[in-house]
């Protein structure tokens, strides 16, 4: 009886968990006016033979790398759903539809969602869109403590077990060039998430694990209020090039 019960609380879960990214990729497109589509995803790995014998691994034909896999020797992690098996980050990037397929439209994103409901929340950035400048979490909590100290209205922050993004104006690329050029340096760990760009969004599972609001949108706001890129670039750099770790390891 208690495994029928936890087996009940976790499809319970499940359910819930894809009807929070369906309505989260409605209210992004209809509320906010931010297009957004399906991410790659993860996909469950295929079982493998460790529980064979090596003579049975042998008459199945595994080769060295099957081998390596059902002894357990494989890397371990969540695989990405496109077919690339080295794919850098799993279930975080568009893979089918393309990014060109973002769209505002409710019976598009419905229609995504009700085939797909654990697919991930993708936002196609620039345009009408916000941008955003990510890097690496650490280095992430420090920018976002030195803003604060400043005073320095943000707007929302997306959070991942790796890295924290903070979501700006939408920027074009001559301007982000001409901002970044009078920088003695970039950390290469930055990210710039502009026209043609994407990001990932709450509540959406990747590779490296949850999704969340470091910074929630205000609740009931028609839209949210965005910091233009100068306002928060200049700490951005300074956290990356301040951490140990945070200036040139590109963490995904």
């Amino acid at each position: 009886m208690r495994e029928i019960l936890g087996r009940r609380r976790r499809l319970r879960f499940r359910r819930k968990a894809r009807t929070a990214r369906l309505d989260a990729a409605v209210a992004f497109a209809v509320e906010w006016d931010w297009p957004v589509l399906p991410g790659a995803g993860l996909r469950t790995k295929p079982r493998t033979s460790a529980g064979l014998g090596a003579t049975a691994r042998t008459a199945m034909g595994l080769g060295s790398t099957a081998r390596a896999v059902a002894a357990g020797s494989a890397p371990k992690g969540p695989a990405c759903a496109c077919p690339d098996p080295d794919c850098v980050v799993p279930g975080a990037h568009p893979y089918d539809p393309g990014l060109l397929a973002a769209t505002t439209d409710e019976r598009m994103i419905r229609w995504w969602w009700t085939r797909r409901p654990e697919a991930p929340v993708l936002l196609a950035t620039g345009g009408r869109a916000p941008c955003a400048v990510s890097l690496p979490a650490v280095a992430g909590a420090r920018a976002l403590a030195a803003l604060d100290a400043m005073g320095m209205r943000l707007g929302p922050v997306v959070a991942t077990p790796t890295r924290w993004s903070i979501l700006v104006a939408p920027y074009g690329l001559e301007r982000l060039g001409e901002l970044l050029y009078a920088k003695d340096s970039v950390p290469s760990s930055l990210r710039f998430h502009g026209e043609g760009g994407y990001l990932l969004l709450p509540p959406s599972v990747s590779g490296t694990g949850q999704v969340r609001w470091e910074r929630a949108p205000l609740t009931g706001s028609a839209r949210p209020w965005l910091p233009d890129v100068e306002a928060v670039v200049d700490a951005l750099v300074e956290a990356s090039t301040s951490t140990p770790g945070g200036g040139s390891r590109l963490a995904y």
